[in-house]
């Protein structure tokens, strides 16, 4: 494996998520998602349950399944899209 040419392929962004925000169920076929909660408090929604998100927490969400994220207030996120490894 090239770690370079990898590396080069993980996308990172920062998200601020209010209240009024709209983050619809979506997927990523060939990424695991990596979320960390920079600040606030939210809540990390997946098709079968919900993760509660605080400043200093992550929420990891496995290639091909449903997401999202919502909070009443403001939620800072740091997201991480790594591509998935295949053999």
């Amino acid at each position: 494996m090239n770690t370079e040419e990898y590396k080069k392929k993980i996308v990172t962004n920062v998200y601020h998520i209010t209240g009024e925000s709209n983050v619809a169920l979506h997927k990523h076929p060939k990424h695991d998602e990596i979320f960390f909660c920079v600040k606030g408090s939210g809540t990390g929604v997946l098709d079968d349950g919900e993760v509660d998100l605080f400043t200093g927490q992550e929420f990891i969400v496995p290639a091909g399944k449903m997401h999202s994220l919502k909070t009443d207030t403001d939620l800072f996120v740091a997201s991480f899209l790594v591509p998935v490894v295949e053999e």
